[in-house]
């Protein structure tokens, strides 16, 4: 059984994190989506309200498993065998920032594979922390996130 994880804050989850998500999850019989907290950003929503918008998602894939982790991913991958890390890249920065990650994670896990899915042109530009900038300015949103997210959003400015 091929096994591979998708990780990062996903906070909030975007239209470019589900097209990743949905073309990964053609690709290996199961696809983890580890969500974790990044100190360095703001939080918008809670650890336990991102994953249950990714598992509200992604509810029409059933080889798709959310979870939660903290620590290096390479040691969470190794416990669990996994041996493949989906990354999406939307920019040359984004390549060699994800490349150095994938050398640093090879050299701490030899196992370890990463591989790179460019994402869909339309998401180029769209990021969790770009989304949240704009919407402290008030900004209109709907066409980069998910319906769910909007909603969630909502009910949090109430």
């Amino acid at each position: 059984m091929r096994k591979a994880i998708f990780a990062g804050s996903f906070d909030p989850i975007t239209n470019g994190h589900l097209d990743i998500i949905f073309r990964a999850a053609k690709l290996f019989d199961e696809l983890q989506i580890g969500v974790l907290i990044n100190p360095n950003k703001k939080g918008l929503f809670t650890l336990e309200e991102r994953v249950e918008l990714i598992e509200v998602c992604t509810k029409e894939l059933n080889n798709i498993k959310v979870i939660e982790f903290q620590g290096l991913l390479v040691n969470y991958c190794k416990e669990h065998g996994i041996d493949t890390l989906v990354r999406g890249v939307r920019s040359e920065a984004d390549v060699n920032y994800e490349l150095q990650m994938a050398h640093m994670n090879k050299e701490l896990n030899s196992d370890i594979e990463t591989i790179f899915l460019p994402t869909n042109k339309q998401y180029s530009f769209v990021s969790s922390s770009l989304i949240k900038e704009v919407l402290n300015f008030g900004a209109d949103v709907k066409n980069l996130v998910p319906e769910e997210v909007i909603w969630a959003i909502e009910k949090k400015t109430k």
